[in-house]
């Protein structure tokens, strides 16, 4: 499978998702708030309105690929299962004598059974026997390998960047594990063989969640709660010597919970269009970073509104604004519910949460044609479809 996507609104051909599952059923309110999640899910609820998503992509031609699936069809491979076995048994909270159990149970699971415990987790009840201190100090509702229910945002742990694929490096400890899993599937997996990594979880802070396509080779990253400008550094530098982009725009973006990311805020919709929360559209600025000459050190220009100076690098006169509405509470309230953060699948064209009902009215006004998909569930965890996916091909935008 050839990799290629180059903006945020070309024809979507493939996407990866990730279905919610048992990692969910996990949460309790004594683990939501470490777990990242603002309520506990209903599940099966969460399923439907998931299956729904998907659903509604595949109506419009979209190729969808599940994450779980692709897991376990790269743990078959000897090396794939050797690393990502290895690497749940480098925690330190383990000790000698539960590490050799935990690798005893994980010896004899199948791929499928081996993907099901990475994705979610193993409780101390579930291991059963065990040895050495720390397990007879743990409780037995405690996790011996933590589950990753925010798993279900596939945008944060890999981005593709033209035929590049970016496996991020992400901020918060309850989701590091995530990247584990994504660069498995990238370096092994048969159907991605010989995919360049332009970004590996080694680096600095950098989340799928802050990078934009803005246009060819323009590409807007957010700094804020998740990445750090000096994530934002290293992508630039390394998307600058592999030629796939020639400026990047690097946006501060406030680092609170209901900003966490620069795709809660502002999304695109069309070639020359952008949806973004009212409340900020006058104060984003954005840093412009250009290769230096001869491969010297990246130029840093002062700072210009974002609007300006995105339309100044993607070389069109004005990128159109469309806000979430006037009303200013009803805009802070479809913010949360991430009513900017929409998928488009081709130009013109989106996935959104149905709940937003002003927001999809204002999309609807400008000429964009909105999806809507239910949310009363997946919305627990604070991600919108762009989150909930990670587009692999499409097609250049017209």
């Amino acid at each position: 499978m050839a990799l290629h996507v180059d903006t945020e609104v070309g024809r979507l051909g493939t996407v990866m998702l990730h279905r919610p599952g048992p990692e969910l059923t996990r949460l309790t309110p004594r683990n939501t708030g470490s777990l990242l999640f603002d309520a506990i899910p209903w599940v099966s609820r969460a399923q439907e309105e998931h299956d729904a998503f998907a659903a509604a992509l595949r109506d419009r031609g979209v190729e969808v690929l599940y994450l779980a699936d692709l897991l376990a069809e790269t743990l078959v491979i000897d090396d794939a299962r050797a690393e990502q076995t290895e690497a749940v048994l480098r925690d330190a909270r383990l000790g000698d004598s539960l590490r050799r159990r935990v690798a005893d149970y994980l010896r004899y699971l199948d791929p499928a059974a081996l993907a099901g415990v990475l994705i979610a987790g193993l409780a101390h009840e579930e291991l059963r026997t065990g040895g050495g201190l720390v397990y007879a100090l743990m409780d037995r509702h405690d996790f011996v390998l933590d589950p990753l229910p925010n798993l279900l945002f596939t945008r944060d742990s890999s981005v593709v960047v033209g035929d590049h694929a970016a496996v991020t490096s992400l901020a918060m400890p309850a989701r590091r594990r995530e990247t584990t899993l994504t660069d498995a599937i990238y370096r092994h997996h048969p159907r991605f063989a010989g995919t360049p990594l332009v970004y590996e979880p080694r680096l600095e802070p950098l989340e799928g969640g802050d990078v934009l396509l803005l246009s060819p080779g323009v590409v807007a990253v957010g700094v804020g709660e998740r990445t750090t400008p000096a994530g934002a550094e290293r992508l630039a530098r390394r998307l600058f010597d592999r030629g796939l982009a020639g400026a990047v725009l690097v946006v501060p973006v406030a680092q609170e919970r209901a900003t966490m990311h620069l795709d809660t805020v502002c999304t695109m919709v069309d070639v020359d269009a952008v949806l973004m929360y009212p409340n900020i559209a006058d104060t984003l600025v954005a840093y412009l970073v250009t290769p230096g000459p001869d491969g010297t050190e990246p130029a840093v220009a002062a700072p210009e509104p974002f609007l300006t100076a995105a339309a100044k690098a993607m070389r069109i006169d004005t990128l159109r604004l469309i806000d979430t509405g006037l009303d200013p509470v009803v805009a802070e309230r479809e913010q949360w519910d991430d009513g900017n953060n929409t998928l488009a699948i081709e130009p013109r064209v989106c996935l959104a949460y149905e709940r937003n009902l002003e927001t999809n009215r204002q999309l609807g006004r400008a000429g964009i044609e909105v999806i809507p998909i239910p949310a009363a569930e997946l919305s627990s965890g604070r991600g919108g479809p762009r989150c909930m996916s990670c587009p692999l091909t499409r097609a250049p935008a017209a």
